[in-house]
């Protein structure tokens, strides 16, 4: 049911003809009927950011959005003043057909960077997804469809609160690094809450979900997501139930774009713990789980603790104090480093699985912290050669 989960919401997926894979559908556009409007935006941190990032942002600045048009097969950026000017015009045609400010609507990109979209059939697309609006099931699958570029399956989420809910949907298979991953998001709640409390609740849940992914250490330019409120449950949430829902609703949408990771045949799973502080933990956790060496060999069904070790040893010792004599690391739970050197043999690893999960411990204190990565294959490699949106 995706984004038409919860009460007050419309969506609609419909085929554009903006991808380059024929009949796709690939526009999709999601209405807030109110009553409330209340809304949160977290967006890529890369300097390159795409015409529909700088759109999205100031239009969600003061807190309300009413509706979001999303198109997949172009990501409109590096597109310069043209590429905002479309942007825009998206904005400005949904408007027109909603009866609102175009200021009132964002607008999200994904696919190849670097070229203009085909504007008349992304304005004929914006006309037939308001033609096709509705709060059903299928409507919200539509719209999950409408944004996929690479990934091969949709992702969704509902969750439910005391008495309101939570529905979702992301897009994203490659290009996945932390600060943000790329991904486009929605995420819509019936619950009654204002915009500070979407801001704040959205940045806890995105800084522990989505910054914690890394497919292929690539950064995108078009990473957006949205958290919407129609309060039309009338519930104002117990604010604590509700943060903790939204961050369970990202952190389903992050695993789920790591288990549709580009070509990829495992989900990895590195935790650091015994660290001086969370940071430390998390910044250790990533320098192992952006080690393409270690990603390959588990590709190979190999549980090479020495890509481990040795990636882990590039973290400054200033950044996350260790003794590399004390480390251990388990992979799938057999401890195959043992105080910095061999301990019990690597093939008694299995790794049949798609989980597999590799566990440091420095040794050094009580933090912890988890990034879901998975490994390169061939496939990832083709994939990206042969990329068109």
């Amino acid at each position: 049911m995706s984004v038409t989960y919860a009460k007050g919401f419309e969506a609609a997926g419909v085929s554009a003809g903006i991808s380059a894979h024929e009949g796709k559908k690939d526009l999709a556009l999601v209405v807030n009927q109110g009553p409330l409007h209340s809304a949160a935006g977290v967006f890529t941190s890369n300097r390159f950011c795409a015409a529909p990032v700088q759109w999205s942002r100031k239009a969600v600045a003061d807190g309300s959005l009413h509706a979001v048009v999303i198109n997949s097969g172009g990501a409109n950026a590096c597109t310069g003043e043209a590429g905002y000017l479309q942007s825009a015009k998206t904005a400005g045609a949904a408007a027109t057909q909603l009866g609102l400010a175009p200021q009132e609507v964002a607008v999200a990109s994904t696919g190849l960077i670097g070229e203009l979209l085909p504007m008349d059939n992304v304005l004929q697309g914006v006309e037939h997804a308001f033609s096709q609006l509705s709060d059903s099931k299928d409507a919200g699958t539509d719209a999950s469809y409408a944004i996929m570029t690479t990934d091969t399956v949709p992702k969704t989420v509902t969750l439910d609160g005391t008495g309101y809910r939570i529905g979702g949907m992301v897009k994203g298979s490659g290009m996945i690094a932390p600060q943000l991953a790329t991904m486009i998001c929605v995420i819509t709640t019936d619950a009654a809450i204002d915009a500070a409390q979407a801001e704040e609740a959205l940045r806890q849940a995105t800084s522990a979900s989505f910054d914690r992914i890394d497919v292929d250490g690539c950064m995108s330019t078009n990473d957006t997501v949205l958290l919407l409120a129609s309060g039309a449950s009338d519930v104002q949430p117990y604010m604590a139930e509700f943060s903790a829902l939204i961050r369970e609703a990202c952190t389903t949408l992050a695993r789920k774009i790591v288990g549709d990771g580009e070509g990829s045949s495992h989900d990895i799973n590195v935790t650091v713990k015994g660290a001086t502080s969370e940071d430390a933990a998390l910044i250790c956790a990533r320098a192992i789980a952006g080690a393409n060496l270690l990603k390959c060999a588990i590709a190979g069904n190999d549980p090479n603790w020495g890509r481990v070790v040795s990636s882990l040893g590039t973290v400054p010792q200033a950044t996350a104090p260790y003794d590399p004599n004390k480390v251990t690391v388990e992979i799938n739970g057999v401890k195959v480093c043992d105080g910095g050197k061999p301990g019990e043999a690597r093939s008694l690893v299995t790794m049949n699985e798609r989980e597999v999960d590799i566990t440091v411990d420095l040794h050094e204190g009580r933090a912890q912290g988890t990034i879901w990565t998975d490994d390169l294959t061939h496939d990832y490699v083709q994939i990206n050669s042969e990329y068109e949106s």
